[in-house]
């Protein structure tokens, strides 16, 4: 999420960058081992700046066990709509035949005595309202009485990320009239206004007269933000690394903070993801001499080097020790005699798998370390099979990050999808299991690598020494430096194809692979390089307008595994790359999955199958293409892994491995979003005939300066689409239907 890098850099996510300076093999640096070691090299920007490098075999991928095959999708499966062509216009375009609406932005109201939102700044009571930049949600069905019913089609609770603020400096300036302040100490009221649009919404949506709305006045609708409490659960709970001066116990801390992509647990509780949590919290430039121990290589492994400055400055005023605790957590230095004497330890109690029962706001939220701690995105669970363990796969959005997975140590029983106490049942199965990274190897196979404090590799570990598991939990990223797991292109969502279990992992991009190598050895590692190889050849230079470029791996792509005999016990699978983005202009050696003008796209992000169709929706946050088009959403039939074959890219003499080339029926664009926007969060109702989707900081691209001049907003979405006051650009969740009311993407 938040790719950004259209905007200046004081606006770019710093936690995208990445902080791995390990020295871990990358995904395509795997591969080279198996390169005929023929020199590589990088054309002219002109020519497409092709990656020219050796031939490789992956006849391992090359077929499937007869029992594992899948059945081509019948003709009258096949996509049916007509694709959307690519925009630039400040509007949300489906498929004719379709329709969309707003139902619910930035600031509305979730209770009758709220009120209305005026959009100009002026507003408050944001505990109370929509959060900003809506991201990741799933579907809870209600029946008629307000009982769960996962078959209610007409009636449920929609569960939604609220990920982060639009900001070019410290302020979200779209929140506040005059644009906020940009010097710190910033005014503690603009800190509570933006504190508050973090978090996740749960609200109740209804059909009403054939159309869907949100429930301003339902009792089931709540908020997290960041001062709500939340339990510490599995194994670092009561753990020493998360005592705060708020929690001595280290079982409770505040808030859930950049939430990105989501689950759906079996059970029916959700699932959010904490993402770009770094850049919230501010370090002293002294805090590594005070401090003087193993805590400094986590610190700098996570992305927060001393001096570092926060995102907000949250902190308020640091001259004022006397300021609520509610300002002072941002601020992470080491300043009193314990650790319950200040909040040294606070960033470890963020970056976790939280659990959140959406049926019932009286019940804490638990955030689950046994999962890992790292940049969450989605949390995909394997298809539940009675007496057989559950798979959760994530995925860790920065550069040079890994794909884990999480396998329960208990068996799956039925009886658990109807149990009341569901955060009861998700302790069962989420604070007791194994918790693995990947390592891709060179013959298209991989394999899971237990995080275990057992682990030779981990227990001997000498950059950083664990001390017991749950540090291993808190440290996940040094635990997979630690037993070579294979460095990734920015991991973000997971999903796991109904039709035969694969699981698909949108690795959106990665600025930082070059020609040749160049690896500091120095803290700051934005200044990390990675070379390309044969995984990932397209090492080349995008041209944005006239002026701008781009040089690496810009446009992504997504790749998939299939676990060894089906098995989400499995420690071994094989893979491979489903599409790579490009644009369909781009020379064959970029465009390596022949996209044509109706299914290009770059930078992909949200991935979401449906349920009801087993269609693969395709979401892109992207800034490398946006001279062209805005964001969009593809539909997708995918096949399985190895239903492609080895290419040699015209020219240089490399072979790689893709999936089966799409057809016009089995990839193209749905949905183009509004100016400066990123499409994000897909869910349905359980009869796929309406889709709910966001539509996350149109606009965002707008200079602070310009907050009071509408004439100068890059976008004025929603309001120029009729839907409430003011002008200002505002994150929103549409929800779509086809005219006919069938199924959407048939």
């Amino acid at each position: 999420m938040n790719d950004r890098t259209k905007l200046p850099a004081r606006s770019i996510d710093p936690d995208d960058i990445g902080h791995n300076t390990s020295a871990n093999p990358t995904f395509e640096s795997i591969l080279a081992a198996r390169l005929s070691r023929r020199t590589f090299m990088l054309g002219s920007a002109s020519s497409g700046a092709m990656a020219i490098f050796g031939g490789v075999s992956l006849t391992a991928l090359a077929g499937c066990d007869s029992d594992d095959a899948v059945a081509a999708t019948p003709t009258a499966n096949l996509l049916g709509f007509k694709a959307v062509p690519k925009s630039l216009a400040d509007v949300v375009s489906v498929p004719e035949g379709y329709s969309y609406s707003v139902i619910c932005a930035l600031g509305d109201p979730l209770r009758a005595a709220t009120a209305a939102y005026k959009n100009d700044g002026t507003d408050d009571d944001y505990e109370n309202r929509f959060g900003d930049h809506h991201d990741g949600m799933e579907y809870f069905g209600l029946s008629a009485t307000g009982a769960p019913d996962s078959s209610s089609n007409d009636r449920a609770l929609i569960g939604m990320n609220h990920e982060a603020t639009t900001n070019n400096e410290y302020s979200s300036f779209f929140l506040h009239a005059n644009g906020g302040t940009n010097t710190l100490p910033r005014p503690t009221a603009e800190l509570d206004k933006e504190m508050a649009i973090h978090g996740i919404a749960v609200f109740e949506v209804k059909k009403t007269a054939g159309k869907f709305g949100y429930v301003q006045n339902s009792n089931l609708n709540f908020r997290i933000h960041q001062n709500t409490p939340v339990e510490i659960h599995g194994p670092a709970r009561g753990n020493a690394l998360l005592v705060t001066q708020y929690s001595p116990t280290a079982q409770m801390t505040r808030g859930t903070l950049n939430n990105c992509g989501t689950g759906r647990t079996p059970w029916g509780t959700l699932l959010t993801g904490e993402e770009n949590w770094a850049g919230y919290y501010t370090r002293a430039i002294t805090d590594n001499a005070v401090r003087n121990d193993k805590s400094v290589t986590s610190l700098n492994r996570y992305g927060r080097l001393q001096g570092a400055a926060s995102r907000h400055g949250w902190e308020g005023d640091k001259t004022d020790a006397t300021r609520d605790s509610k300002y002072r957590r941002w601020e992470i230095s080491q300043t009193g005699a314990s650790a319950a004497d200040d909040y040294r330890n606070e960033l470890n109690c963020v970056g976790y798998i939280v659990e959140i029962d959406p049926y019932d706001k009286t019940k804490t939220a638990r955030k689950r370390t046994a999962m890992g701690r790292f940049a969450h995105e989605a949390a995909a669970f394997s298809t539940p099979t009675v007496g057989k363990p559950l798979a959760v796969y994530q995925g860790d959005d920065a550069r040079t990050e890994y794909i884990y997975k999480w396998v329960s140590s208990q068996n799956w029983s039925a009886a658990d999808a109807t149990a009341s106490d569901r955060l009861a049942v998700g302790d069962k199965y989420l604070d007791d299991g194994k918790l693995y990274v990947a390592k891709f190897n060179a013959d298209g196979t991989g394999n899971w690598i237990d995080l275990a404090f057992t682990n030779p590799a981990i227990a001997g570990y000498a950059t950083y020494p664990f001390a017991d598991q749950a540090d291993v939990c808190v440290n996940s990223r040094l635990a997979g430096d630690a037993v070579g797991a294979t460095k990734m292109d920015r991991p973000e969502w997971s999903a796991v194809n109904p039709a035969n279990g694969e699981i698909y992992f949108t690795l959106t991009n990665n600025t930082n692979r070059v020609a040749t190598a160049s690896v500091t050895t120095d803290a700051d590692t934005t200044k990390h390089k990675l070379t390309a190889d044969a995984a990932n050849p397209r090492v080349y230079t995008d041209v944005k307008g006239t002026t701008s470029t781009s040089t690496g791996n810009v446009n992504g792509h997504i790749v998939r595994i299939k676990e060894t005999n089906s098995d989400v016990t499995a420690t071994t699978f094989t893979w491979d790359v489903y599409l790579f983005g490009a644009e369909s202009t781009a020379g064959s050696a970029i465009n390596l999955s022949n996209l044509t003008a109706d299914q290009d796209f770059s930078s992909p992000d949200g991935l979401v199958f449906s349920p009801s169709t087993g269609i693969c929706w395709i979401q892109t946050d992207d800034g490398a293409y946006t001279d062209v088009t805005n964001c969009m959403m593809l539909a997708a039939l995918p096949g399985q892994v190895g239903d492609g074959g080895a290419i040699t890219v015209s020219g240089t003499n490399m072979t790689t491995y893709r999936g089966k080339l799409p057809t016009a029926d089995t990839l193209k664009r749905f949905l183009v979003g509004p100016s400066a926007c990123e499409i994000t969060g897909v869910c349905e109702s359980p009869d796929g005939k309406a889709m709910f989707i966001n539509i996350q900081h149109p606009g965002e691209s707008t200079k602070t300066a310009d907050v009071t001049d509408p004439t100068k907003y890059t976008s004025k979405w929603p309001s120029n689409a009729g839907y409430g006051a003011g002008q200002r650009p505002r994150s929103a969740t549409i929800v779509i239907t086809k005219n006919d009311g069938s199924k959407i993407g048939y």
